[in-house]
């Protein structure tokens, strides 16, 4: 059986249709201060003219919901309609504020009501887990209102770096606990008759990803349930490897049907994501029909490729769609790419990238970065140029390093939760300031900018000794 696309319901987000009756949406997320208003504008026409379709924009505080409309207004009056999205985290009022600006608005259930994470092994009696759900619908209802008052969409949004310790005390760091988080809130808006919901349940690492948003899809099933989904690698990097990752994991999905609307988080300018994500969706059809060729064909543990590309990265992000789902799911454990025009050496090195893409084998560094938004406190690309030429420097004398995980944030509100697919992290604390981890704990905190670079080399070098 051919490529087939899952069926859902529409939501309308401004003038824009998600849903499996509309072609698969491209989006992207301001890097922005969301108070500056100017460069708002400027980099969300950029996103817009790169064929972006909704630009989302971090809200942490009032001021910055509230801002929100001079952003629209600016937009609207130089002829750009594209739907804006406030994405909101750790205070629920914000997202009231921001439904009433916004065509819509994302909360993440890991932090929307349930207290900041210890990281600490909680327990909670069946009653005290049945009054933090009370509290949820008693919080998340009013809200509803609002959005169903206004014509506001939601996003429902899950993050596998950001569960609540309420979720994980019952399910652990697993894809049946990302799975409950977003059904808790998917049933009360079910109860309430709010069908205006897009859903996206996300992680850096590609494997847990794919098995989290195909459970997902499963229990809403079971449960009666199509609401349209956003796919993405949170979390993915930049540059090849960035792209890369993002193809294996999304790729897998749109291959199987699954997948309304998608976003390519790179650590880059965020309209250089939307020209990738548009090749994604370009490649569906081929790249599910190849698969399904792939698969047949598997041999001594072997996926065998041939491709006739011309373009190096169009070949990169082929490649890793085609086969994701194959290694994700462990059908086979070793890659060979075909193709002419390209050295037997650079194939080998993208069939090794695509290989650690999908978790089956580690022969590099991976950093484990985020895109950036306007919580970042520090300049992000060229931080992640220091933290790649420090740790290629040091991989010279010590070859551990050339294969550890490397976690860097902009914040924390996914940064110390993604720590624990990271050997070590870099988070950014505060204007000028930084925290470093080890997994999920932090190491020092607070630390000049300056001086966090080296001091987390030293400290991954005194580790890895001790």
């Amino acid at each position: 059986m051919g490529y087939q696309r899952r069926k859902t319901i529409d939501v309308k987000i401004g003038d824009v249709v998600i849903g499996s009756n509309e072609p698969i949406r491209v989006q992207s997320m301001a890097n922005t201060s969301t108070m500056d208003t100017e460069g708002s504008v400027a980099q969300a026409k950029r996103i817009v003219d790169a064929g972006g379709e909704l630009v989302r924009f971090t809200t942490q505080g009032q001021r910055e919901a509230q801002n929100m409309r001079n952003i629209s207004e600016a937009l609207r009056a130089d002829g750009y309609t594209v739907p804006l999205v406030a994405d909101v985290h750790f205070n629920a009022s914000v997202a009231d504020t921001a439904a009433t600006i916004c065509e819509k608005v994302r909360i993440n259930p890991g932090n929307y009501v349930d207290p900041a994470r210890t990281f600490k092994k909680l327990e909670y009696t069946d009653s005290e887990y049945a009054d933090e759900i009370k509290k949820i619908d008693e919080r998340f209802v009013p809200f509803l209102n609002i959005c169903k008052e206004h014509h506001t969409a939601v996003r429902i949004g899950v993050n596998h770096g950001s569960l609540s310790d309420r979720i994980m005390s019952r399910y652990g760091d697993t894809p049946e606990g990302m799975v409950e988080s977003c059904m808790e809130f998917l049933r009360i808006c079910v109860r309430e008759h709010f069908s205006d919901v897009v859903i996206s349940i996300k992680a850096s690492n590609t494997v847990v990803m794919v098995r989290t948003v195909r459970l997902l899809v499963a229990q809403m099933t079971k449960e009666g349930m199509a609401f349209p989904l956003h796919l993405g690698v949170t979390e993915a990097g930049e540059g090849e490897d960035g792209r890369i990752k993002s193809a294996v994991g999304i790729g897998a999905l749109l291959c199987e049907g699954i997948g309304d609307t998608i976003r390519v988080s790179l650590s880059e300018a965020p309209e250089r994501e939307i020209p990738v994500a548009k090749k994604l969706v370009d490649s569906i059809e081929e790249c599910a029909t190849l698969r399904e060729q792939a698969k047949n064909t598997i041999s001594d543990d072997t996926v065998t490729l041939e491709f006739h590309e011309k373009k190096w990265e169009d070949l990169q992000l082929k490649a890793a769609m085609t086969v994701g789902a194959l290694f994700i799911d462990q059908l086979a454990h070793k890659l060979v790419i075909r193709n002419d025009g390209f050295t037997e050496e650079k194939l080998t090195e993208l069939a090794d990238a695509i290989l650690q893409a999908a978790r089956i084998k580690f022969t590099k560094t991976e950093y484990i970065s985020c895109p950036g938004c306007g919580r970042t406190l520090y300049n992000l690309e060229e931080t992640i140029a220091k933290i790649r030429g420090a740790v290629s420097q040091r991989a010279q004398h010590d070859k551990r390093f050339a294969t550890l995980k490397i976690g860097i944030m902009g914040c924390i509100v996914n940064g110390p939760g993604e720590m624990a697919d990271a050997d070590y992290g870099y988070v950014g604390a505060a204007m000028g300031k930084v925290s470093l981890y080890k997994q999920k704990v932090c190491i020092e905190k607070n630390i000049p900018e300056s001086e966090a670079v080296e001091r987390l080399m030293n400290f991954i070098e005194n580790d890895l000794n001790s």
